[in-house]
Protein backbone atom coordinates (compact mmCIF):
# COMPACT_ATOMS: atom_id res chain seq x y z
CA UNK A 1 0.00 0.00 0.00
CA UNK A 2 1.23 3.44 -0.84
CA UNK A 3 1.67 5.74 1.45
CA UNK A 4 -0.05 9.09 2.11
CA UNK A 5 2.11 11.82 1.53
CA UNK A 6 2.31 14.08 4.21
CA UNK A 7 0.50 17.23 3.79
CA UNK A 8 2.06 20.75 4.81
CA UNK A 9 -0.62 24.07 5.19
CA UNK A 10 1.75 26.98 4.77
CA UNK A 11 0.01 30.31 5.40
CA UNK A 12 1.57 33.97 4.93
CA UNK A 13 0.85 37.61 5.03
CA UNK A 14 0.14 38.47 1.56
CA UNK A 15 0.52 37.78 -2.10
CA UNK A 16 1.92 40.77 -3.37
CA UNK A 17 5.01 41.04 -1.84
CA UNK A 18 7.59 39.39 -3.89
CA UNK A 19 9.45 38.14 -0.22
CA UNK A 20 6.72 36.16 0.34
CA UNK A 21 6.82 34.42 -3.14
CA UNK A 22 10.28 33.60 -2.77
CA UNK A 23 9.29 32.13 0.93
CA UNK A 24 6.30 30.10 -0.65
CA UNK A 25 8.80 28.96 -3.63
CA UNK A 26 11.50 27.93 -0.69
CA UNK A 27 8.49 25.64 1.15
CA UNK A 28 7.64 23.99 -1.96
CA UNK A 29 11.16 23.07 -3.06
CA UNK A 30 12.29 21.47 0.47
CA UNK A 31 8.55 19.94 0.40
CA UNK A 32 9.16 18.40 -2.70
CA UNK A 33 12.57 17.31 -1.78
CA UNK A 34 11.09 15.32 0.77
CA UNK A 35 7.72 14.02 -0.85
CA UNK A 36 5.60 16.16 0.55
CA UNK A 37 2.61 17.81 -0.42
CA UNK A 38 2.26 21.68 0.37
CA UNK A 39 -0.59 24.04 -0.11
CA UNK A 40 0.14 27.62 0.25
CA UNK A 41 -2.58 30.21 1.40
CA UNK A 42 -3.00 34.02 1.63
CA UNK A 43 -5.34 36.61 2.08
CA UNK A 44 -6.16 38.75 -0.70
CA UNK A 45 -6.53 41.56 1.19
CA UNK A 46 -2.91 42.25 2.09
CA UNK A 47 -1.77 41.94 5.50
CA UNK A 48 -5.46 40.58 6.58
CA UNK A 49 -5.28 38.71 9.72
CA UNK A 50 -9.48 38.01 9.52
CA UNK A 51 -8.74 36.48 6.29
CA UNK A 52 -5.69 34.61 7.58
CA UNK A 53 -7.51 33.32 10.83
CA UNK A 54 -10.14 31.83 8.22
CA UNK A 55 -8.04 30.57 5.69
CA UNK A 56 -6.47 28.72 8.60
CA UNK A 57 -9.73 27.45 10.32
CA UNK A 58 -10.67 25.77 6.56
CA UNK A 59 -7.58 24.39 6.56
CA UNK A 60 -7.48 22.60 10.12
CA UNK A 61 -10.84 20.93 8.05
CA UNK A 62 -8.65 19.49 5.79
CA UNK A 63 -6.82 17.53 8.70
CA UNK A 64 -3.27 18.42 7.79
CA UNK A 65 -0.17 16.92 9.11
CA UNK A 66 1.63 19.97 10.30
CA UNK A 67 1.09 24.36 9.98
CA UNK A 68 3.64 26.74 8.91
CA UNK A 69 2.06 30.06 9.46
CA UNK A 70 3.24 33.98 9.14
CA UNK A 71 0.75 35.77 11.39
CA UNK A 72 -0.40 39.54 10.38
CA UNK A 73 -1.00 39.83 13.64
CA UNK A 74 0.53 38.66 16.84
CA UNK A 75 -2.79 37.94 18.92
CA UNK A 76 -5.72 37.84 16.32
CA UNK A 77 -5.37 34.04 14.89
CA UNK A 78 -5.00 33.01 18.73
CA UNK A 79 -8.43 31.14 18.63
CA UNK A 80 -7.56 29.08 15.81
CA UNK A 81 -3.64 27.92 16.86
CA UNK A 82 -5.91 26.96 20.14
CA UNK A 83 -7.26 24.46 17.90
CA UNK A 84 -4.46 23.81 15.75
CA UNK A 85 -2.48 22.94 19.28
CA UNK A 86 -5.06 20.73 20.48
CA UNK A 87 -5.60 18.18 17.94
CA UNK A 88 -1.76 18.04 18.36
CA UNK A 89 -0.74 19.75 15.00
CA UNK A 90 3.17 21.34 15.19
CA UNK A 91 2.65 24.84 14.33
CA UNK A 92 5.83 26.35 12.69
CA UNK A 93 6.01 30.19 12.82
CA UNK A 94 8.74 32.22 10.38
CA UNK A 95 9.05 36.16 10.18
CA UNK A 96 6.64 36.69 12.72
CA UNK A 97 4.50 34.76 15.44
CA UNK A 98 1.22 34.44 18.09
CA UNK A 99 2.47 36.91 20.82
CA UNK A 100 0.84 34.55 23.45
CA UNK A 101 1.26 30.64 21.73
CA UNK A 102 4.32 29.69 21.27
CA UNK A 103 5.06 28.33 18.01
CA UNK A 104 7.44 24.91 18.18
CA UNK A 105 9.66 26.62 16.13
CA UNK A 106 9.91 30.20 15.22
CA UNK A 107 12.41 31.09 12.18
CA UNK A 108 13.40 34.94 11.42
CA UNK A 109 16.90 37.41 11.91
CA UNK A 110 17.30 39.71 13.53
CA UNK A 111 15.31 42.93 12.61
CA UNK A 112 16.52 46.25 14.85
CA UNK A 113 20.60 44.94 13.76
CA UNK A 114 19.83 44.42 10.76
CA UNK A 115 18.07 47.76 9.72
CA UNK A 116 20.66 49.55 12.14
CA UNK A 117 23.38 48.02 10.04
CA UNK A 118 21.49 49.20 6.92
CA UNK A 119 20.73 52.53 7.92
CA UNK A 120 24.63 52.90 9.25
CA UNK A 121 25.55 52.00 5.88
CA UNK A 122 23.39 54.72 4.59
CA UNK A 123 24.95 56.92 6.92
CA UNK A 124 28.72 56.19 6.03
CA UNK A 125 27.20 56.89 2.09
CA UNK A 126 26.33 60.42 3.27
CA UNK A 127 29.47 61.31 5.10
CA UNK A 128 27.78 61.06 8.45
CA UNK A 129 25.69 64.34 7.67
CA UNK A 130 22.09 64.67 5.77
CA UNK A 131 18.43 64.67 6.45
CA UNK A 132 16.65 61.50 6.08
CA UNK A 133 13.38 60.07 6.02
CA UNK A 134 11.98 56.75 7.37
CA UNK A 135 9.56 54.29 5.90
CA UNK A 136 8.24 51.81 8.46
CA UNK A 137 6.35 48.74 7.59
CA UNK A 138 3.09 47.19 9.24
CA UNK A 139 2.58 48.21 12.71
CA UNK A 140 0.83 45.15 13.49
CA UNK A 141 3.80 42.88 12.07
CA UNK A 142 6.24 41.95 14.52
CA UNK A 143 9.16 43.18 12.31
CA UNK A 144 8.27 46.97 11.93
CA UNK A 145 8.57 48.00 15.18
CA UNK A 146 12.22 46.70 15.75
CA UNK A 147 13.29 47.59 12.25
CA UNK A 148 11.91 51.05 13.59
CA UNK A 149 14.04 50.88 16.30
CA UNK A 150 17.35 50.13 14.63
CA UNK A 151 17.00 52.74 12.38
CA UNK A 152 16.61 55.73 15.12
CA UNK A 153 19.48 54.03 17.08
CA UNK A 154 21.54 54.30 13.99
CA UNK A 155 20.48 58.24 13.78
CA UNK A 156 21.03 58.67 17.67
CA UNK A 157 24.41 56.83 17.16
CA UNK A 158 24.99 59.47 14.26
CA UNK A 159 25.43 63.56 15.35
CA UNK A 160 25.49 64.44 11.97
CA UNK A 161 22.63 62.89 10.92
CA UNK A 162 18.98 64.07 11.18
CA UNK A 163 15.63 62.58 10.93
CA UNK A 164 13.29 65.14 8.76
CA UNK A 165 10.29 62.83 8.19
CA UNK A 166 8.62 59.57 8.10
CA UNK A 167 5.78 57.73 7.20
CA UNK A 168 4.24 54.50 7.22
CA UNK A 169 3.98 52.25 4.14
CA UNK A 170 2.51 48.96 5.38
CA UNK A 171 4.97 47.38 3.74
CA UNK A 172 3.19 47.59 0.77
CA UNK A 173 4.80 48.86 -2.99
CA UNK A 174 1.98 51.76 -3.31
CA UNK A 175 1.30 52.51 0.08
CA UNK A 176 4.65 53.50 0.32
CA UNK A 177 4.62 55.51 -2.71
CA UNK A 178 1.67 57.55 -1.03
CA UNK A 179 3.48 57.72 2.35
CA UNK A 180 6.52 59.07 0.54
CA UNK A 181 4.70 61.62 -2.05
CA UNK A 182 3.12 62.85 1.67
CA UNK A 183 6.60 63.59 2.72
CA UNK A 184 7.73 65.09 0.10
CA UNK A 185 4.69 67.49 0.12
CA UNK A 186 5.96 68.84 3.56
CA UNK A 187 9.63 68.64 2.49
CA UNK A 188 11.73 68.09 -0.33
CA UNK A 189 15.29 69.02 2.02
CA UNK A 190 16.34 64.77 2.08
CA UNK A 191 19.64 63.60 1.51
CA UNK A 192 18.45 59.73 1.86
CA UNK A 193 15.65 57.15 2.90
CA UNK A 194 15.44 54.31 5.28
CA UNK A 195 12.39 51.79 4.14
CA UNK A 196 11.97 49.02 6.32
CA UNK A 197 11.79 46.46 3.07
CA UNK A 198 12.57 46.00 -0.30
CA UNK A 199 8.71 45.64 -1.86
CA UNK A 200 8.38 49.69 -0.18
CA UNK A 201 11.59 50.65 -1.49
CA UNK A 202 10.32 50.26 -4.92
CA UNK A 203 7.27 52.30 -4.14
CA UNK A 204 9.65 54.78 -2.91
CA UNK A 205 11.74 54.85 -5.68
CA UNK A 206 8.61 55.04 -7.77
CA UNK A 207 8.12 58.30 -5.88
CA UNK A 208 11.71 59.63 -5.87
CA UNK A 209 11.86 59.36 -10.01
CA UNK A 210 8.68 61.24 -9.89
CA UNK A 211 9.55 63.73 -7.98
CA UNK A 212 12.62 64.67 -9.99
CA UNK A 213 15.05 63.29 -6.60
CA UNK A 214 18.39 61.22 -7.08
CA UNK A 215 18.96 60.12 -3.52
CA UNK A 216 20.28 57.22 -2.28
CA UNK A 217 17.77 54.55 -1.00
CA UNK A 218 18.70 51.87 1.61
CA UNK A 219 16.33 48.69 2.39
CA UNK A 220 15.38 45.44 3.60
CA UNK A 221 14.73 41.45 2.41
CA UNK A 222 17.47 41.50 -0.75
CA UNK A 223 14.89 40.03 -3.36
CA UNK A 224 15.50 39.46 -6.80
CA UNK A 225 13.81 43.08 -7.95
CA UNK A 226 15.94 44.83 -5.54
CA UNK A 227 18.91 43.39 -6.51
CA UNK A 228 17.81 44.49 -10.43
CA UNK A 229 18.01 48.60 -8.48
CA UNK A 230 21.21 47.76 -6.64
CA UNK A 231 22.39 47.41 -10.96
CA UNK A 232 20.62 50.23 -12.25
CA UNK A 233 21.17 52.32 -9.17
CA UNK A 234 18.42 53.62 -7.99
CA UNK A 235 19.00 51.48 -4.56
CA UNK A 236 22.09 52.03 -2.52
CA UNK A 237 22.01 48.72 -0.34
CA UNK A 238 19.98 46.51 1.02
CA UNK A 239 20.03 43.47 3.99
CA UNK A 240 19.36 40.43 3.40
CA UNK A 241 16.56 39.01 5.62
CA UNK A 242 16.10 36.35 3.12
CA UNK A 243 12.57 34.98 3.26
CA UNK A 244 13.15 32.45 0.87
CA UNK A 245 15.65 30.82 3.76
CA UNK A 246 13.79 31.90 6.52
CA UNK A 247 10.93 29.64 5.48
CA UNK A 248 13.38 27.15 3.70
CA UNK A 249 15.05 27.08 7.21
CA UNK A 250 11.00 26.60 8.42
CA UNK A 251 10.16 23.74 6.24
CA UNK A 252 13.31 21.77 7.40
CA UNK A 253 12.28 22.05 11.46
CA UNK A 254 8.75 20.87 10.20
CA UNK A 255 10.10 17.74 8.60
CA UNK A 256 12.21 17.28 11.66
CA UNK A 257 9.12 17.52 13.62
CA UNK A 258 7.13 15.09 11.65
CA UNK A 259 9.73 12.89 12.13
CA UNK A 260 9.71 13.21 15.84
CA UNK A 261 13.27 14.78 15.91
CA UNK A 262 14.56 17.85 18.43
CA UNK A 263 14.68 21.37 17.01
CA UNK A 264 15.64 24.52 18.82
CA UNK A 265 12.73 26.69 19.54
CA UNK A 266 14.01 29.70 17.71
CA UNK A 267 16.20 29.91 15.18
CA UNK A 268 18.03 33.18 14.35
CA UNK A 269 19.29 33.49 10.63
CA UNK A 270 22.48 35.92 9.90
CA UNK A 271 22.03 38.87 7.56
CA UNK A 272 24.62 40.81 5.88
CA UNK A 273 24.54 44.30 3.82
CA UNK A 274 24.23 43.56 -0.13
CA UNK A 275 25.45 46.20 -2.32
CA UNK A 276 26.56 45.91 -6.48
CA UNK A 277 29.73 44.79 -5.54
CA UNK A 278 28.50 41.81 -3.72
CA UNK A 279 25.11 41.30 -4.92
CA UNK A 280 25.84 38.03 -6.96
CA UNK A 281 24.60 35.27 -4.98
CA UNK A 282 21.53 36.90 -4.67
CA UNK A 283 20.54 38.06 -8.67
CA UNK A 284 19.19 34.67 -9.07
CA UNK A 285 15.37 34.17 -8.64
CA UNK A 286 13.70 31.77 -6.45
CA UNK A 287 13.57 28.98 -8.27
CA UNK A 288 17.10 28.78 -9.11
CA UNK A 289 18.56 30.03 -5.30
CA UNK A 290 20.62 26.81 -3.63
CA UNK A 291 18.63 25.46 -0.68
CA UNK A 292 19.75 25.94 2.60
CA UNK A 293 21.49 23.24 4.60
CA UNK A 294 20.28 22.03 8.37
CA UNK A 295 23.44 21.48 9.80
CA UNK A 296 24.93 25.21 8.08
CA UNK A 297 22.05 26.73 9.95
CA UNK A 298 21.39 25.08 13.18
CA UNK A 299 24.94 22.99 13.33
CA UNK A 300 23.59 19.92 14.02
Amino acid sequence: MTKKPRHIVCITKNGTNPAYQGARIGVRRIAEQAGCRVTSLWPQTPDDPEEQAALLRAALKESPDAIMIAPADPARLDPELELARAVGLPIISFVSRSAAIAPDCFVTSDNRALAEGIAVHLFSALNGRGRVGIIEGNPASETSAPRTEGFMAAIDGAPGITLAARGVGYYQRDQAAMATKAMLDKTRDLDGMLVANDFMALGVIDELRQAGLSIPVVSVNAMPQAIESLHNGSLLATSAFDAMKIACTATMATLRLLDGRDVPENIMLPVEIVTVRNCAPWERGYEDRPLPVWEDIVGR
